[in-house]
């Protein structure tokens, strides 16, 4: 195991200092840099006053987007499945007909 390293993120005009595996720092950059744009979004939006309240929205806008992509993976998986299923059965009684 690789010793952590110690990247400096910039979020919202902020320097953070955080400690995490080399193999994660390109991840952690990304995900600092998807947060920094959610945050200067709503920032710049003026609807939403102070760095705390701008954080907490961009988080639950963050969680939103995870969560319905989330779910639109998960019903396009259950389709899948119900066409394998429906192209097995299909075939079962194809394989049937065959040998009778």
């Amino acid at each position: 195991m690789s010793q952590p390293l110690t990247v400096i993120l910039h979020i919202l005009d902020k320097e953070y200092r955080i400690s995490c595996p080399p193999e994660e720092r390109n991840n952690l950059e990304q995900a600092a840099r998807h947060l920094d744009n959610k945050m200067r979004d709503i920032r710049n939006s003026g609807k939403v006053i102070g760095v705390d309240r701008i954080a907490v929205m961009a988080a639950l806008n963050i969680s939103h987007e995870m969560l319905t992509g989330s779910h639109k993976q998960d019903v396009a998986l259950n389709d899948q499945q119900r066409q394998i299923s429906d192209l097995v059965s299909r075939l079962d009684q194809a394989l049937t007909r065959h040998q009778n």
